[in-house]
C-alpha cells in the first residue's frame, strides 16, 4: 500500500470550511459572552451567584444531550441543513436573552443556546471530511477546533466594553444580529459535498435509528474516540469555564488579573498545539493513542507536582500547569479522528456525536464533584475555599483519568485488533494508513 496523495485543494472546499468555521467561531462566541457578563447579569435578573452557576451548567448539560441527536439529524438531513438550523437557533435565542427580564425567561434562552451551540461543532466536520482528502482531515481538524476556541477569547474585551457602553439588551441583539449574516453565508456558499448542496441519508425509523447507533458504538474505535474525548478534555473544560479562576486566587493566593491571564494562556497553549498534534497524528496515524496515553500521564503527573507542593505553587509551576492542562482541548480532538477512521460515512455524524459526548459528560461529573467536595472540607457554609479544600477537590480528577486510561487501553487493543483481522499487511507500515487506532 503506498500513501494517499491529498489532490490540490480547491477554492470551493476552502469556501465552505471557511463559512462553516465561521459559523462555529460565533457558536463559541455566544456560549462564552456571559462569561464577563456575570456581575451585570446578577443584577439585571437579581439572582444569588448558585443561580448564576446554573446558567453555564444548564448550557454543558444541553450541549452533551444533544450530541447524539444532532449527530442523526446530520447523518439524515446533511450538514448544511442543521448548520443551517442551528445558526438561527442561536440567534433567536441570544436575541431572547437580550429580551429578557426575569430569570426564568433567561434561563430558557441559555437553554436554547446551548441547543444552537451543540448543532455547529459536528455539522462542520461533517463538512471537513466531505471536502478534504482524508490526508488532510486531521490536520484541518486541528485547526478547526483551535480557531473555533477563539471565540471564547474574542468573547472577552468586545463583550466588556459593550456592556459598559451600550447596555445589557443593545449588547446582546447586536451580538445575535451576526448571526442573521452567518445564515445568509451557510445559505449561498455551503454544499453537503462537492457536486451536490444536499446530501440526504436514508429515512429511517426510530428502530432503525436505535440500530444505527448500536451499530456505530459497538466500534472499538467508535469506543476509543469516545474515551479518548472524555480523559483528555474535562482539566481544561472545568479549568476554563468554572473553578480554574477560583482554584487559582484561592487556593495558589494568586490576584485577579494574574489568574485570568493564566487562564488566556490555557487557551492559547491549546491554540498553539492543535496544529501540532494534527500534523503528528497524519505523519503516524497507527500511534494517535499511543499519544494521547502519553498527553493523559502528563496531565495527571503535572497536577500532581502542583497539588503536592508544599504550600502554594510558585507562578512559574502554574504556567507549566495552565500549558499541560491546554493541551487536553486539542487532545480530545483526536478521538474524532479515530471515531472517522472508522465508520463508514453514512454513520459518521453520529459517531462523531457519541464521541463528543464524553468530554462534556465528564466535565459536568466533575463540575459537580469539585463544588461537592469543596463544600464538604469547609467549615460551616463558607465560601472562602482553603488550599487544602482545593487539593481534595482537585484530586477528583485522578478518579476519571484512571476510568479513562483503562478504557483507552482496552479498545485501543480492540480497534487494532479489528484492522489487522481485516487487513494483516497493515502492519507493515507506519504512515499513511486510512485505518489506525
Amino acid at each position: 500500500m503506498t500513501s494517499i496523495q491529498a489532490p490540490p485543494l480547491s477554492r470551493r472546499a476552502v469556501a465552505v470550511w471557511l463559512v462553516g468555521l465561521a459559523t462555529y467561531l460565533l457558536a463559541v462566541f455566544h456560549r462564552s459572552s456571559l462569561a464577563v457578563a456575570g456581575i451585570a447579569a446578577a443584577q439585571r435578573f437579581d439572582i444569588s451567584a448558585a443561580q448564576l452557576a446554573t446558567f453555564t451548567m444548564l448550557q454543558l448539560l444541553v450541549y452533551a444531550g444533544m450530541q447524539v441527536p444532532v449527530g442523526l439529524l446530520v447523518d439524515r438531513w446533511g450538514p448544511r441543513t442543521v448548520l443551517v438550523a442551528g445558526a438561527g437557533l442561536l440567534t433567536v435565542a441570544q436575541a431572547g436573552f437580550a429580551l429578557a427580564e426575569s430569570y426564568p425567561a433567561a434561563l430558557a434562552a441559555r437553554l436554547f443556546v446551548g441547543m444552537g451551540d451543540a448543532m455547529t461543532f459536528i455539522c462542520v466536520l461533517r463538512l471537513v471530511n466531505s471536502w478534504f482528502a482524508p490526508r488532510r482531515v486531521p490536520m484541518v481538524t486541528q485547526v478547526t477546533g483551535m480557531v473555533g476556541q477563539a471565540g471564547a477569547l474574542l468573547a472577552a474585551l468586545p463583550m466588556t466594553w459593550a456592556l459598559a457602553h451600550l447596555g445589557w439588551t443593545r449588547s446582546y441583539l447586536l451580538t445575535a444580529s451576526l448571526g442573521i449574516v452567518m445564515v445568509l453565508a451557510l445559505l449561498l456558499v455551503v454544499h453537503d459535498a462537492p457536486g451536490t448542496r444536499r446530501l440526504l441519508g436514508p429515512r429511517q425509523d426510530l428502530r432503525a435509528l436505535g440500530r444505527s447507533l448500536q451499530t456505530s458504538w459497538r466500534q472499538p474505535g467508535t469506543r476509543l474516540g469516545f474515551w479518548t474525548h472524555f480523559t483528555t478534555q474535562f482539566s481544561a473544560t472545568v479549568m476554563s469555564l468554572l473553578w480554574g479562576f477560583p482554584f487559582l486566587t484561592q487556593g495558589e493566593g494568586l490576584g485577579d488579573a494574574t489568574a485570568g491571564s493564566l487562564l488566556t494562556v490555557l487557551v492559547l497553549a491549546g491554540m498553539v498545539v492543535g496544529p501540532v498534534l494534527g500534523w503528528r497524528i497524519t505523519m503516524s496515524p497507527w500511534h494517535r493513542s499511543t499519544l494521547v496515553i502519553a498527553i493523559i500521564w502528563a496531565l495527571a503527573a503535572m497536577w500532581t507536582v502542583v497539588l503536592a507542593w508544599p504550600g502554594q505553587a510558585p507562578l512559574w509551576l502554574l504556567v507549566l500547569l495552565v500549558v499541560v492542562v491546554g493541551v487536553g482541548g486539542p487532545a480530545s480532538v483526536i478521538g474524532f479522528d479515530l471515531g472517522r477512521t472508522s465508520n463508514p460515512p453514512e454513520r459518521l455524524a453520529s459517531a462523531t456525536g457519541i464521541i463528543n459526548q464524553g468530554g462534556f459528560l465528564a466535565s459536568l461529573v466533575l463540575v459537580v464533584v469539585i463544588g461537592l467536595v469543596l463544600d464538604w472540607r469547609t467549615p460551616g457554609s463558607e465560601s472562602s475555599y482553603t488550599p487544602e479544600a482545593f487539593r481534595w477537590a482537585m484530586s477528583a480528577q485522578y478518579v476519571l483519568w484512571a476510568l479513562g486510561l483503562l478504557q483507552v487501553w482496552r479498545y485501543r487493543r480492540r480497534a487494532r485488533a479489528q484492522i489487522l483481522a481485516a487487513d494483516p499487511d497493515l502492519v507493515r507500515f507506519r504512515a499513511g494508513e486510512p485505518l489506525h487506532g
